[in-house]
């Protein structure tokens, strides 16, 4: 990344770093995996930056089959170390996996506006907003439903995690097959009809719990 990308992940890093003792717990809880987002997108965007250098920088290929991985793997680690050693709670894994995903996904949008500042529209902040930007919250948070459920299920706790990253992996490199290709269009749409649905899941579970313990 060049220097402007650090620059931008410094001022982001201190400012939401600084706001964090002032913060209640919960808020503060999500503020934090939010800056683990952001962290490993500096960490992933060297390694895939070493990759891409590796593989004669032929972006089309790293994008759609090396990218999702690396990515979705680094995104995965804060929220499987929360369920293993802290929660396994899954209102508390939801809302830090999508935290984990819009750190990612702010950090991304800003070294891609700083490397292209001349060829961005409107067009450009809406499809990295609503398609590039809620992918990596959706695939993380889908990691963080799924692990929320085999973590209490021991036999199926490391055949699942594969499964759960396999999926996000797969969903990832599609996005990125489909927003190069001239099916751009059905790319920008697939994480907002995935979105969708998950919020209806989500808090149709969120409201079935409160209603049990009242």
């Amino acid at each position: 990344m060049d220097n402007l990308s650090y620059i931008a992940f410094i001022c982001l890093t201190i400012s939401i770093g600084l706001m964090l003792p002032l913060l209640e717990k919960k808020a503060r809880r999500i503020m934090s995996f939010m800056l683990a987002g952001i962290f490993a997108c500096l960490f992933v965007s060297e390694l895939n930056g070493i990759l891409l250098r590796a593989f004669h920088n032929n972006s089309f290929y790293v994008t759609t089959t090396i990218t999702p991985l690396t990515e979705e793997i680094v995104k995965a680690l804060p929220i499987l170390y929360y369920a293993i050693v802290i929660s396994d709670d899954r209102r508390e894994l939801v809302t830090n996996a999508y935290a984990v995903g819009v750190g990612f996904a702010v950090l991304e949008n800003i070294v891609i506006l700083t490397q292209n500042i001349e060829n961005v529209t409107i067009f450009w902040a809406l499809a990295r907003g609503f398609g590039a930007g809620l992918v990596h919250g959706m695939c993380t948070v889908a990691v963080g439903m799924g692990i929320s459920y085999i973590k209490k299920r021991r036999k199926l706790f490391y055949s699942g995690t594969f499964a759960l990253l396999s999926a996000a992996i797969i969903y990832h490199a599609i996005f990125n097959l489909l927003v190069q290709s001239q099916y751009q269009y059905i790319g920008i749409l697939m994480p907002i009809v995935t979105y969708i649905p998950i919020v209806i899941l989500n808090r149709g579970k969120v409201a079935k719990n409160s209603h049990s313990e009242g």
